[in-house]
């Protein structure tokens, strides 16, 4: 699975990422909790590996919390970043977000007070891909909606800088993909996650791709939410449970298995099947 997808508007984001990176203290990389790696753009990785930065994983409630915690224990290992999970519906971390960004800007605002330059405002970027959460995390550290939100890809298209506070600007940015993914296991995390639309990938394929894998990582959860028996189940049996259990059915009663992969994919996006973390840490 190799997917072609670059719009216009993530071409021209990214041109302006580049040009505002000069303006900024530290860059706040919004990914998702479920696949802290997969939802990383590597273009944006290289762009800022120069700036301090802080990588919030968002929608941690909805992860898996024994493997989120192994990639927070990792990554704050290094000095110029942190890591911080929260639960942005209700608050949970996000004061240490701020917290984690004052930390790693000290040295930049050190040596800006010896150069004779006393300046308080921490100016922060907002990055990551699109639907990780990114607007929702402004509207929480701002204490207010000040930009749109949704749970569809690509709702930010333009940039924009945000007072939070009096000690921090921030400036959000459009969710960017990356040109061409080659690599067919990220860009079926990312789909099953809800940041690719599932309208330009096979949902059939997905859902049964994402069967598998809930089958051997998380059995007891994929049995709670649909009864399914899994012993010696292959995915598209599981599929046919699914359709069953959900009520997926064509005229004459038989499971109609596009429209239960569809129901599949957003029970799973929406974390009604459970705690799931696509990444393995």
């Amino acid at each position: 699975m190799s997917i072609q997808w670059f719009p216009g508007h993530m071409a021209k984001a990214r041109k302006e990422v580049m040009a505002q990176l000069k303006l900024v203290d530290v860059v706040l990389e919004v990914v998702d909790a479920r696949l802290p790696n997969s939802s990383r753009n590597p273009m944006m990785e290289e762009l800022t590996k120069s700036k301090p930065s802080v990588r919030v994983l968002a929608k941690a409630d909805m992860a898996d919390d024994y493997i989120t915690q192994q990639y927070l224990s990792r990554l704050n290992e290094f000095e110029q970043e942190k890591a911080v999970a929260v639960n942005i519906l209700r608050g949970e971390g996000i004061p240490m977000v701020l917290r984690s960004a004052r930390e790693v800007t000290r040295p930049v605002f050190e040596k800006l007070v010896k150069k004779g330059i006393k300046r308080t405002t921490i100016r922060a970027m907002v990055l990551g891909i699109p639907n990780v959460g990114k607007s929702s995390l402004i509207n929480r550290l701002v204490g207010k909606k000040v930009v749109k939100t949704g749970d569809q890809p690509g709702i930010t298209r333009q940039q924009q800088w945000i007072r939070a506070g009096k000690e921090f600007e921030l400036l959000d940015t459009p969710g960017i993909l990356w040109p061409k993914f080659d690599d067919p296991e990220v860009a079926r995390r990312l789909a099953w996650s809800g940041a690719i639309k599932s309208s330009i990938l096979r949902v059939d394929e997905l859902a049964v791709e994402l069967l598998s894998f809930l089958a051997v990582n998380y059995p007891n959860e994929l049995s709670k939410r649909y009864g399914i028996t899994m012993i010696d189940a292959d995915p598209e049996t599981l599929l046919r449970q699914v359709a069953l259990h959900r009520g997926a059915l064509n005229q004459g009663g038989s499971p109609n298995l596009l429209h239960a992969a569809e129901l599949l994919l957003r029970d799973v996006q929406t974390g009604m099947v459970g705690r799931i973390s696509f990444d393995r840490a």
